[in-house]
């Protein structure tokens, strides 16, 4: 069997060699030359798996190791006999803690709290459920807006677009991009919603790029219909609006989901994949896990104030990347290939804490020692 990688997916070298002829080439060299003879591919976003690539080749089953999968010609690969998986969720915790820092990040430039501040999910999937979570549990109000799972579930708990542009002092995006359909999601964040907006709300765009239309959201921000960006997805990546860029508050490469816990599930989450379609078994599975953080223990004595919220910083400052997105935006590819992927809130242990402290780090996810 011959699979072809993409030699940035992270924890794969050396887990299917005892199984399969593994080459790994950069995303430029995925050409319909180079992986005509692959049985299986195991992509990233940036590999672009269209009709022109496949057409004429011996590929079976593309997987990728990532959430979304508009990188993918699913029509095509559907006729032509293709079967494609993605890794719903593998990144969502770390899409969460993403939220939760950055938010966190401006809170404390502004001298304010996030307790006590509505904000609206749009998008109450896999990763929406889990900003909700980690927003509730450091006592934000949650308005969830989700029309698919509306329509299945009931009203019960969803509110509508409007609801959230008057009630929301936050709002965030957690749509997967799709551009055709009755709940349509390419540029729904545009003129009209924007200018219903009453509270001046941050908002924050973690999801896809195109979800929201850039000309319109630099004319609300200039405005005043919104307050404060954080932008992580940006349209025309990795040429970024360098406007937009220069108006957001945190600006940061796509990078919300590369957690090593994320980039750790997502790998894995191809191997099962492969594992499945082929029939195989693929001892080394297990060994697809993410190095402990350089220091794992977080002493809370060492902040005078904040303490809850520092620790949330400890574990990843969006800030960081930021400063080096604006100093060479036009590096945004090479920071995200390059990235140092941050553990999760579970990689860490806590001490010193206080009970109260206990009960919101535990629920954040974090281990208290």
């Amino acid at each position: 069997m011959k699979i072809i990688a993409d030699n940035t997916v992270p924890y794969l070298k050396g887990i299917l060699e005892p199984i399969a002829d593994v080459s790994y080439l950069d995303s430029k060299e995925f050409t319909p030359t180079n992986i005509k003879d692959a049985d299986a591919l195991v992509v990233r976003s940036i590999d672009k798996c269209t009709r022109e690539l496949l057409e004429g080749s011996r590929v079976r089953l593309i997987t990728t190791a990532t959430i979304g999968y508009d990188h993918i010609d699913t029509r095509y690969c559907e006729k032509a006999g293709i079967t494609w998986k993605n890794a719903p969720g593998c990144n969502a915790a770390s899409v969460g803690q993403y939220v939760l820092s950055s938010l966190v990040a401006v809170a404390l430039r502004k001298g304010e709290r996030l307790a006590g501040k509505t904000i609206g999910i749009v998008g109450v999937g896999h990763v929406g459920s889990i900003v909700e979570r980690l927003c509730e549990t450091v006592g934000m109000r949650v308005l969830r807006n989700d029309p698919p799972r509306a329509e299945q579930e009931g009203e019960d708990g969803f509110v509508s677009l409007d609801t959230i542009a008057k009630e929301a002092d936050i709002i965030t995006l957690h749509v997967p991009l799709t551009k055709e359909g009755r709940f349509a999601t390419r540029h729904l964040a545009d003129h009209a919603f924007f200018d219903k907006l009453e509270r001046n709300p941050w908002f924050i765009n973690s999801c896809r790029g195109a979800v929201h239309d850039t000309q319109a959201l630099l004319q609300a921000k200039r405005t005043g219909k919104v307050s404060e960006l954080i932008i992580d997805c940006w349209e025309n990546e990795p040429d970024i609006d360098r406007k937009l860029l220069s108006e957001a508050t945190i600006a940061t490469p796509h990078i919300a989901g590369f957690s090593a816990d994320g980039k750790a599930n997502g790998t894995r989450m191809c191997l099962e994949h492969i594992k499945r379609f082929f029939g195989i078994k693929i001892d080394k599975i297990k060994e697809v896990v993410p190095s402990a953080p350089f220091d794992p223990v977080i002493e809370l004595g060492q902040f005078a104030m904040n303490r809850v919220e520092e620790t949330i910083l400890r574990s990843f400052n969006p800030q960081t990347i930021d400063r080096k997105l604006r100093e060479s935006p036009e590096r945004f590819e090479w920071f995200r290939a390059h990235y140092d992927h941050p553990r999760e809130f579970h990689a860490y242990h806590i001490i010193g804490s206080s009970p109260e402290e206990d009960i919101t780090l535990k629920r954040l996810g974090f281990q208290i020692a």
